[in-house]
């Protein structure tokens, strides 16, 4: 049996959410404009129709894909009460150029470098684990080691 995920609360609630809306709003639409296009006539050289079941594939793939993610994940909360920078911290880093930056320590299913969101197995989240919420912390980088002062921790 394969090792059980981490996932936030926030982050399990956003794949039940895809998967409800994919579910319940767009799927169903799909297939009436696939059954529309399906009574225009010979399917074979509908365009409409091809392209709403590669569509259809494309949903189904997905829908399996958010059903694996959730049963495969568990929530993780807390980690106030340890005293070390655990899962689903948000970390306020600067590094000696004085350029700030503020990330959240999530699972692979949740990254998203855009809102600062990155896996806790990624360099910097390697890294950060464990780690006392003061200090500073030395990253290996590919362009070499980086080091990060840890500004402010917080847990929402």
């Amino acid at each position: 049996m394969s090792q059980s995920r981490p996932i936030s609360q926030e982050g399990m609630d956003n794949l039940k959410r895809e998967w409800e809306q994919l579910w319940r709003e767009v799927r169903p639409k799909l297939l009436e404009e696939i059954a529309a296009a399906a009574a225009q006539g010979d399917r074979s050289e509908n365009a409409e129709y091809i392209y709403g079941k590669r569509k259809l594939r494309e949903i189904d793939k997905r829908l399996r894909q958010l059903d694996n993610m959730v049963s495969s994940s568990s929530v993780v909360t807390g980690g106030r009460e340890t005293g070390k920078i655990v899962f689903g911290a948000r970390v306020q880093l600067r590094r000696a150029d004085g350029k700030e930056m503020q990330v959240q320590i999530v699972g692979a299913d949740e990254i998203d470098p855009a809102e600062g969101r990155i896996s806790m197995d990624s360099p910097i989240g390697k890294s950060l684990m464990g780690m006392p919420p003061q200090g500073s912390v030395e990253v290996q980088t590919p362009k070499g080691p980086v080091c990060y002062e840890i500004v402010a921790v917080d847990y929402p």
